[in-house]
């Protein structure tokens, strides 16, 4: 069978199917969506789906960040799909920040109910905030990351945590976006919180976080 996305499901079979039913429609609503801008029914309407299935299908991409919703509730490809592209930056902007900090800087991104460490560039002082690349942190466990992620409507400036987490580690977090506002990562600052004193970190760190992040946030209006 094949598949265009701009016929309509009175057209004829439009899910090429594999085997795999799951993985078939899922890719099948990717690649309407990447073309053309639907509500999960009218969705569900074009892929010959029943709208409950429509529903939960939406519903689990969502979840794993393949799709997102613009402010009038169609569909577009999910911030998975734009992390790629800070690739080729992400390496010398967090660099720049350890630089300029001292500390540990990390970039975070949603994965379900937990976060995950995409980016890593840790301080050189022996004492320091150790935190590898693919370290997966449930939301619940705290963090400023966490709250960047995870609030429904996430500060527009930095977020600070002190011994949240971790007693004795501290941390800043500002959010990255896409041009439609959505916040897609998180650029975060660890760091002892005996070398950060009484202000806090983010007195301290959070106007280079918020630069950092506002670097990846270029990166990704130009795609």
């Amino acid at each position: 069978m094949t598949f265009d996305p701009l016929a309509g499901a009175e057209s004829g079979p439009v899910i090429r199917s594999t085997g795999v039913g799951v993985l078939d429609r899922v890719i099948a609503v990717l690649d309407v969506v990447e073309v053309r801008r639907l509500t999960a029914s009218e969705l569900g309407r074009h892929l010959g789906l029943s709208t409950p299935t429509a529903h939960r299908l939406v519903g689990s991409m969502m979840t794993h960040g393949l799709l997102s919703r613009d402010e009038d509730g169609r569909l577009r490809l999910g911030a998975r799909f734009s992390l790629p592209h800070l690739d080729q930056v992400i390496t010398p902007v967090l660099s720049t920040l350890q630089q300029q900090t001292g500390e540990t800087a990390q970039v975070w991104v949603l994965r379900g109910e937990h976060r995950l460490c995409t980016a890593s560039v840790e301080s050189p002082a022996e004492l320091r905030a150790s935190v590898p690349i693919g370290t997966l942190l449930p939301l619940s466990a705290g963090g400023s990351a966490a709250r960047v992620l995870g609030e429904s409507t996430p500060a527009a400036d930095w977020v600070e945590s002190i011994s949240d987490r971790t007693p004795g580690l501290c941390s800043v977090s500002a959010p990255v976006r896409l041009p439609s506002g959505e916040v897609v990562a998180a650029v975060c600052v660890s760091a002892p919180l005996l070398r950060v004193g009484d202000d806090g970190p983010g007195a301290r760190y959070g106007d280079d976080v918020l630069a950092a992040a506002a670097q990846l946030s270029d990166a990704l209006h130009r795609h």
